[in-house]
């Protein structure tokens, strides 16, 4: 496929996701190997004024937060901070025995970072279910991440926020990336943010919730950034230049998710996953669903090509409209 055939696909599926009310507007960036960087949209960055979205918009990019989340972790283990082996219970003595009844000392770091620990997905104000038999399953929770970041500030003895910026944004160039404080805006220039649910995620008529405060998503879902600065992470984290080897390959070493009431064709990482296209392409990397945006980001196994995207509502179906913005990207030559 030539790359303006690629490319002419891809903006069809930018237009298809915003067509009948998918969406305010959605931006795509694609790069392959050494050449020129594409970028697309479609829709609008604001429904008041009709204003295009644009290269360079700050965006929350919810979940895949918890690839930067990992990563540091294994960050620590590379610097002999901790063991992906360490229990809950080592860092958090009584924590999760007291707010979810689960026994920390069954729970491992790596439970934690792959979703199989048990503890069961929640929303703030809302009562979780109780905890499961560690290791026997994949169950995506936010719990799982929030957990995790705490045990990076423990062992650190600094904020998430820092080390996000000290050890990946800052080294890397991420200019743009970051996780925000308790009710800090988004940076400029960003697009407006809009929501068909309220906090509790009841539906609701559209609104604007570019101003929320949504700190409490934290290392399961609270950063921002922008598209270049998630494909160069992406590039970076799949091409092994933020891991030792031994850890990149435990990153990337897999559970199932069938039967979790999850993303289907998928296996979980730490952090990361891969997915199975309908085609039979199999990509990595991850995706964010948080209030007033939704986000992907993912590639070869290997980085060499990569395809980051965000929508600015949370109505789209996600799973339809990424499908299909992955498929055109990534089709094989005829």
């Amino acid at each position: 496929m030539s790359v303006l055939h690629a490319r002419t696909d891809l903006q069809r599926a930018l237009d298809r996701a915003v067509a009948d009310g998918g969406g305010p507007g959605i931006v795509a960036e694609s790069r392959d190997g050494g050449g020129e960087p594409w970028f697309g949209t479609a829709g609008v960055a604001d429904l008041g004024t009709g204003r295009a979205r644009r290269p360079g918009e700050h965006f929350r990019i919810g979940s895949f937060t918890k690839a930067f989340t990992a990563t540091l972790v294994l960050r620590l283990v590379a610097d002999g901070g901790l063991t992906l082996d360490d229990t809950v219970a080592t860092w958090l003595p009584g924590v999760v025995e007291e707010h979810l009844g689960a026994d920390g000392t069954r729970i491992t770091i790596r439970h934690l970072l792959n979703n199989t620990s048990g503890l069961p997905d929640a929303l703030p104000g809302q009562q979780p279910p109780g905890p499961e038999e560690p290791g026997r399953r994949f169950i995506y929770s936010k719990v799982n991440y929030s957990l995790a970041g705490m045990i990076i500030e423990g062992a650190t003895g600094s904020t998430l926020a820092d080390e996000i910026d000290r050890r990946i944004a800052r080294p890397l160039g991420l200019t743009g990336t970051y996780l925000p404080g308790d009710g800090h805006p988004l940076r400029d220039p960003h697009a407006r943010h809009y929501s068909k649910a309220d906090e509790m995620g009841r539906p609701v008529e559209v609104h604007d919730v570019t101003g929320a405060d949504l700190s409490w998503a934290g290392a399961a879902g609270g950063m921002v950034s922008t598209t270049s600065d998630l494909h160069r992470f992406l590039r970076a984290l799949l091409g092994g230049g933020l891991l030792p080897p031994a850890l990149h390959e435990e990153m990337f070493t897999t559970v199932p998710t069938e039967g979790a009431d999850w993303l289907p064709d998928t296996r979980y990482g730490l952090g990361v996953y891969c997915q199975r296209l309908p085609s039979g392409r199999t990509l990595w990397g991850g995706g964010g669903y948080i209030q007033g945006s939704m986000t992907y980001a993912m590639g070869d196994r290997d980085g060499a090509r990569t395809l980051v995207a965000n929508l600015n509502g949370d109505w789209n179906d996600f799973l339809a409209t990424f499908t299909d913005l992955y498929e055109a990207g990534f089709r094989p030559s005829p």
